[in-house]
C-alpha cells in the first residue's frame, strides 16, 4: 500500500491550507498523550511562587504516563485537546499550509529550482504568522496539559472557553499571547527544521531516484525531520512551556525565565523531556505529513475536472 498517487494537477493553497489543518488534528489524536508527558516532564522540578509541599515526581515517558492515570484517569492524556486540535486548525493550516505559497515568493524569478535560503525564510515567515494567530489556543493548551502536575491544587478552569475567559480577565489580554516571543522564536526553529528538512529529504529521495513519490518516501522525509526540529528547538520549547504556564510575577519575562532554568538546572534542564519531544514530535510529523499527502491528493482526485 503506497497510497494515491501525485496528481497530474498541483493542488492550489487553499487545498493545501485546509489539508494542513486537517492534517495537524490527524497527528494531534494520535500523539496528544506524548505531548502532554513532555509538558510535564519539561515543567518538572520548577520553582513556584508561591512554593508547594507536594508534587508528582515523573519518570520517563512510560512512567510520566502510567502515573498521570492512576493518579488523574485516563482522561488527563488528553486534557486540553478540544485547545489542541483548535490550534492546529489555525496554526498547521498557516505554518505548512501555506509555506510553499511563501516559499515561491522568495524565490527568484526565472530560477529552476528553490534555493535553501528561500526556503529557511518561507518556513520563519509562515512560523511567525501562524504563532501571531493561534497564540491564545496555544496558552490554553499547556495550562490544561500541566493542571495535574501539583495534585494539591484546585482545578484552573472548568473548559476551554472558561479557560479563554478567565485568562483574558486575570491577565488581561496579554495573557493570551504570554510566551509570544519564545514561542515565534520556537516556531521559526521548528519550520526550518521540519518543514525545510522534509522538504529537502523529500526532493533529494526524488532526485537521486532511491524512493518514488509515495508514503514510505513521505514516512523516511518526515521521520528526518522530526528528529532534526527535535534537536534544534528542544530548549526553546521547554522555556516556552515554563513561561506559558508560569503564574503572574513567576517570571519577568522569558529571558529570566530561561535564566532561572539554567541556574537551577544547568544546561541539561534545556533538554528536559527531549524523549518525549523527540517521540512526539517524531511520530507527528510522520502523521501529519503522510496525512498532508494523501489528503492534498484525494482532494485534487475529487474535484471536477
Amino acid at each position: 500500500m503506497v497510497g494515491l498517487k501525485p496528481p497530474e494537477v498541483p493542488p492550489t493553497a487553499a487545498v493545501k491550507f485546509v489539508s494542513a489543518g486537517t492534517a495537524g488534528c490527524i497527528a494531534d489524536l494520535c500523539t496528544f498523550p506524548l505531548d502532554t508527558a513532555k509538558v510535564r516532564l519539561q515543567i518538572q522540578g520548577e520553582v513556584r511562587i508561591p512554593r508547594t509541599i507536594s508534587s508528582v515526581e515523573y519518570r520517563g515517558v512510560l512512567g510520566t504516563l502510567s502515573t498521570m492515570v492512576r493518579m488523574e484517569g485516563p482522561r488527563s492524556l488528553y486534557s486540553g485537546l478540544a485547545a489542541g486540535l483548535q490550534r492546529q486548525m489555525s496554526f498547521a493550516s498557516i505554518r505548512i499550509g501555506l509555506y510553499d505559497s511563501v516559499k515561491q515568493l522568495y524565490t527568484p524569478k526565472g530560477a529552476e529550482n528553490t534555493g535553501l535560503a528561500a526556503r529557511l525564510l518561507a518556513g520563519c515567515t509562515t512560523g511567525a504568522v501562524a504563532v501571531a494567530c493561534a497564540q491564545p489556543t496555544d496558552v490554553v493548551k499547556v495550562r490544561f496539559q500541566a493542571s495535574g502536575a501539583l495534585p494539591d491544587s484546585p482545578r484552573r478552569y472548568s473548559g476551554t472557553v472558561h479557560a479563554y475567559r478567565t485568562i483574558a480577565r486575570e491577565e488581561g489580554i496579554r495573557g493570551l499571547w504570554r510566551g509570544t516571543l519564545p514561542n515565534i522564536a520556537r516556531n521559526a526553529i521548528i519550520n526550518c527544521g521540519e518543514l525545510v528538512t522534509y522538504d529537502l529529504l523529500k526532493d533529494a529521495l526524488l532526485r537521486a531516484r532511491l524512493m518514488e513519490d509515495n508514503v514510505p518516501c513521505h514516512f523516511v522525509a518526515a521521520f528526518g525531520a522530526g528528529f532534526c526540529a527535535t534537536v534544534v528547538a528542544s530548549p526553546v520549547d521547554v522555556v516556552k512551556t515554563r513561561y506559558m504556564n508560569s503564574s503572574p510575577g513567576q517570571y519577568r519575562n522569558a529571558l529570566s525565565c530561561l535564566l532561572a532554568l539554567v541556574m537551577q538546572d544547568g544546561l541539561a534542564g534545556l533538554y528536559k523531556g527531549f524523549v518525549p519531544s523527540f517521540l512526539r514530535l517524531g511520530s507527528w510529523n510522520v502523521v501529519m505529513f503522510v496525512s498532508f499527502e494523501q489528503l492534498q491528493r484525494a482532494a485534487v482526485l475529487a474535484r471536477p475536472a
